[in-house]
C-alpha cells in the first residue's frame, strides 16, 4: 500500500505520532559526481540486482564489454521524530548471496536522467536498501542500527550514507549521447514508509555530460522540476 498525505495532514500526524522524514543531501550529491568505464566481468554481482541498463543483457555483450557508469554519493538524513524502518518484515527480507547482504526494501533510492527540454527519462538505476543504518549522527545522538540481517533503519538526526564507489550506486549511461540533463535522486521513491513531509525527498541536478565527463551544478531539493 502507498501512503500520500498532504503536506498540513503529514505534520498533524507527525505531531500526533511522531514519523520519519527523510531528506537526501544535494550538495554531497554534487561533490562527487563522475563517469566511470567499467568491464561487465566487474559487473557480475550488479548485473544479478539489476542495477545495468537492459542492453547490458541482450546476447552480444561479453565479460569484457564496457557499461559507462555515471557515479555519485548519496546522504540521506532522518529529520523526523520516529525511525524510518523496512515495511517488510524481518522473515520477508531476501539474501543475496553475491553481495552476501539482505535487502530489506524493493527500492531504498531511485535514480533518474531526464533530457533538460523534454524532460522524457533516458536513463533509471535504483539502489536497495542493502544496508539500512546509522551510519554518522548528530552530536549527542547515539547510533542503533547497524547493517545487521535482524536489524535495520535509520534513527532521528542519524544519516545512511552510500559512498560512489559501492554497487548500483550509479545510473548506467551506456546508452546516453552527450548533451544537457537532469539527475533525479528520490529516497523513498514509491511512498512505502509513511513520512511526515514527502515534499522533500528528491534532489535535483544539472549535469551536461560530454561522452568523457560530467559537470554537476545547482543541486536542489525540490517537490518537482
Amino acid at each position: 500500500m502507498h501512503y500520500i498525505m498532504e503536506p498540513e495532514q503529514s505534520a498533524d500526524r507527525a505531531r500526533d505520532t511522531g514519523l520519519p522524514d527523510l531528506v537526501p543531501d544535494a550538495l554531497f550529491i554534487q561533490s562527487a559526481a563522475y563517469i566511470q568505464r567499467v568491464p561487465m566481468y566487474s559487473l557480475r554481482c550488479a548485473a544479478e540486482e539489476n542495477c545495468l541498463a537492459r542492453s547490458a543483457y541482450s546476447q552480444d555483450v561479453s565479460d569484457i564489454s564496457f557499461r559507462v557508469l555515471l557515479r555519485f554519493p548519496q546522504r540521506v538524513k532522518n529529520r523526523g521524530t520516529a525511525d524510518f524502518l523496512p515495511v517488510k518484515p524481518k522473515h520477508t527480507w531476501e539474501w543475496h548471496s553475491c553481495h552476501q547482504h539482505y535487502h530489506s526494501m524493493d527500492s531504498f533510492s531511485h535514480y533518474d536522467l531526464l533530457d533538460s527540454v523534454t524532460r522524457r527519462k533516458v536513463a533509471e538505476g535504483h539502489k536497495a536498501s542493502f544496508c539500512l543504518e546509522d551510519t554518522t549522527c548528530d552530536s549527542g545522538v547515539r547510533r542503533r542500527y547497524a547493517c545487521t540481517a535482524h536489524t535495520q533503519g535509520l534513527s532521528p538526526g542519524c544519516y545512511d550514507i552510500y559512498h560512489a564507489n559501492i554497487d548500483c550506486q550509479w545510473i548506467d549511461i551506456s546508452d546516453v549521447s552527450p548533451g544537457k540533463y537532469v539527475l533525479k535522486v528520490t529516497v523513498n521513491p514509491n511512498f512505502q514508509v509513511l513520512e511526515s513531509d514527502f515534499t522533500n525527498n528528491s534532489v535535483y541536478c544539472d549535469m551536461i555530460y560530454t561522452g568523457t565527463y560530467v559537470m554537476t551544478r545547482n543541486c536542489r531539493l525540490s517537490s518537482n522540476w
